[in-house]
């Protein structure tokens, strides 16, 4: 079970990476569309800003998602894959709370169900 917990928590931080991606190149129509919010405030410059700083951070959670599983190993890893996990888990409750409530069920809860893998199959 520890192998498909490492799978599930990388695929957790390639979601993020593809997350960061797409808000920081993604076309103003579809983030318009996945994240609630008027065409028109999108496609404004500061949106456009906004929502590039927003995709940095979330593509470098993800590729330290990715750096924790190849450079940790036991104890450690087990404490950082729990401590990213809730961080993600922290970042969705108050981005469904602000933004849009797919948050929630797009990032929330696969890090939930990554934590809970992590706390019951990693060692």
């Amino acid at each position: 079970m520890e192998i498909v917990t490492l799978f599930v928590i990388a695929l957790i931080g390639l979601e993020h990476i593809g997350i960061g991606s797409f808000e920081m190149f993604g076309s103003p129509t579809r983030q318009a569309s996945a994240f609630d919010m008027p065409l028109d405030f999108v496609k404004q410059k500061s949106a456009k800003k906004a929502l590039a700083n927003q995709g940095i951070y979330n593509l470098m959670l993800g590729i330290l998602i990715l750096a924790i599983i190849l450079i940790f190993t036991g104890t450690n890893l087990r404490l950082l894959m729990m401590l990213l996990m809730i961080f993600v888990i922290i970042v969705a409750i108050f981005g469904s709370l602000t933004a849009t409530r797919k948050i929630i069920f797009l990032q929330g809860l696969p890090a939930l169900i990554g934590l809970v893998l992590v706390m019951l199959f990693y060692a």
